[in-house]
């Protein structure tokens, strides 16, 4: 395994990591996902990411459920949640107006409840889950530093946020002699990059913004398993029952995007085949090449599944200038950096 900084901080984590997104308390039932944490856990990743609103609370339950049976020691853990969509805590959808959001209200109850599921006294990293332009960004700012003051978290990021809020927060931040995000988790893979590789550029060398992305194998189009422009039997995107799956299943046969995408992955297979990895080991080491990255999550429903991956790391000296080049020439979507004014 390779650890790396979470951005400017001392924080090292597992450049693969794993998340319980529709999985953990959800679609994989306990005892697998269970397995799989061990799996990961075997095989050096340290950090394990989930969210509040993942599988309405259960997928923090199920984590934390593993840590204490399996006693991890805690300086060996990273552990992440996100705060934002919060509203499974409360009575009643109608009474629910501050279980969302980042109000200092929300930030300070949510992280507690969050805490309580899954059985830790603090998690290492608190993301803000999607902006909230409904509060004010100082008010963001105060009830995250609000947290790590109170020792419920050591750090603190955004998910899907713009390049001008985490720029926001930051100004905010300084000016208020505050922490400001430290990271930030996009989505980011071979078909998805113009966040990462150009609108993020400013930030990396001004803030020191580390990147957690998510979905590195495009929710399993760069694994090849729809190559034939079909959902295979029993897989996650067959069986999945969560809103966001179901999407993407009612609309799979007419999607355009999603058949541009398929013909990606089927256009990469024979460079993955001429190298003897699979074509989701070439997908997931492409992204870990970035050295901008800090961790690339992955999601996983069996144990084999995070072995095939952790494999693509003995495969990055594969990924020369020819092959990347190649692959560039697959997926024709560099970004174009904009010129520096002043350097």
């Amino acid at each position: 395994m390779e650890y790396r900084h979470l951005g400017r901080t001392g924080l090292k984590v597992s450049v693969i990591s794993l998340g319980g997104w529709v999985t953990y308390g959800g679609h994989v039932g306990n005892e697998l996902a269970e397995q799989c944490m061990k799996a990961a856990y075997d095989a050096g990743i340290n950090f394990f990411d989930t969210a509040e609103a993942y599988a309405r609370g259960d997928s923090e339950r199920v984590m934390g459920e593993v840590i204490k049976k399996f006693q991890w020691p805690r300086c060996d853990l990273v552990i992440s949640t996100k705060i934002n969509w919060g509203s499974h805590n409360a009575s009643s959808t109608e009474k629910a107006q501050n279980c969302v959001g980042l109000s200092r209200k929300h930030v300070v109850e949510g992280l507690k409840a969050s805490l309580e599921r899954l059985q830790l006294e603090y998690v290492d990293v608190v993301y803000a889950h999607r902006p909230d332009r409904d509060t004010p960004m100082e008010e963001v700012v105060r009830g995250f530093n609000h947290v790590i003051e109170r020792g419920w978290a050591f750090y603190w990021g955004t998910s899907e946020w713009t390049s001008e809020e985490i720029a926001d927060a930051w100004r905010i931040a300084d000016k208020l002699n505050m922490i400001g995000p430290v990271v930030e988790q996009p989505q980011y893979n071979l078909l998805t990059r113009d966040k990462v590789e150009k609108q993020f550029a400013p930030l990396y060398e001004k803030h020191g913004l580390g990147i957690t992305c998510f979905s590195p194998l495009k929710i399993g189009v760069l694994t090849g398993k729809y190559n034939e422009f079909k959902i295979p039997e029993g897989s996650r995107l067959a069986t999945a029952t969560d809103p966001f799956t179901t999407s993407v299943r009612a609309k799979f046969d007419s999607d355009e995007e999603m058949k541009k995408n398929i013909q990606a992955a089927r256009d990469l297979k024979p460079i993955a085949d001429e190298l003897g990895i699979t074509q989701g080991q070439l997908a997931l080491a492409w992204v870990i090449k970035n050295p901008r990255l800090s961790s690339a999550i992955i999601g996983a429903s069996k144990p084999e599944q995070i072995t095939e991956n952790v494999e693509a790391l003995k495969h990055l000296d594969k990924l020369t200038p020819e092959v990347m080049e190649r692959i560039e020439a697959v997926v024709k979507n560099k970004p174009v950096l904009e010129p520096r004014r002043f350097t």
